[in-house]
């Protein structure tokens, strides 16, 4: 793409013009492919997610595309890097997520309490399992994520929440109650484990 061409596709973006997107894909899909792979290696999957997420990444912010600033390739890759360095921190915190639970599993710990049991105070106080609260906090609804946070983290009693939800007592405990089903549902994922002493195989919903 010579300068030209460059200054009409850059002008098409910022006008939010469809031909000046495809322009942009079918000239520099190929090479942010290339780039991507360098920095990731041969995971062909991963690599395809990072390309898809920069050019979403760039499409959502065609329009505020500065060319006084730098050709496309410099503004499209300075994106591309971005989502690689979000892929990464991405994996490592699915690494985390994964020993956190791996330590909590290897005695039996997560498999007891997502069958029901009491989960032992050593596992709330550990830095395993506060991993894994938090991680599984942020993909409740936020009513619920409010509500758990409250009463198990910041230690408030029902009738104080109730007071400040202006909710009856009886109606804060049937929410909790629904919070902690939706809370073990969530953190089940973490958890899939094997009791291996009976030799049977447990997914998070029992089966």
């Amino acid at each position: 793409m010579d300068q030209h061409q460059e200054r009409q596709v850059a002008l098409g973006l910022t006008q939010g013009n469809p031909d000046a997107w495809r322009t942009l894909y079918e000239a520099f899909a190929e090479r942010v492919w290339r780039a991507v792979a360098r920095l990731m290696g041969p995971s062909a999957s991963d690599v395809a997610d990072v390309v898809q997420e920069t050019f979403i990444a760039a499409a959502r912010s065609a329009r505020s595309y500065d060319p006084e600033r730098g050709p496309l390739w410099t503004w499209l890759w300075a994106i591309g890097r971005r989502h690689v360095a979000l892929h990464y921190r991405k994996q490592e915190r699915r690494d985390r997520l994964q020993q956190a639970c791996d330590a909590l599993a290897a005695d039996g710990v997560l498999g007891r309490w997502l069958r029901g049991g009491e989960l032992p105070s050593e596992a709330l106080q550990s830095a395993e399992m506060a991993l894994l609260v938090r991680a599984t906090l942020t993909e409740l609804p936020a009513d619920y994520e409010g509500l758990l946070t409250a009463k198990y983290l910041e230690d408030e009693s029902v009738e104080k929440i109730a007071a400040r939800e202006r909710l009856s007592e009886t109606a804060v405990r049937s929410k909790l109650a629904r919070a902690r089903q939706a809370f073990r549902e969530a953190f089940a994922k973490y958890a899939l484990f094997e009791d291996r002493s009976a030799g049977i195989h447990h997914d998070p919903a029992g089966r």
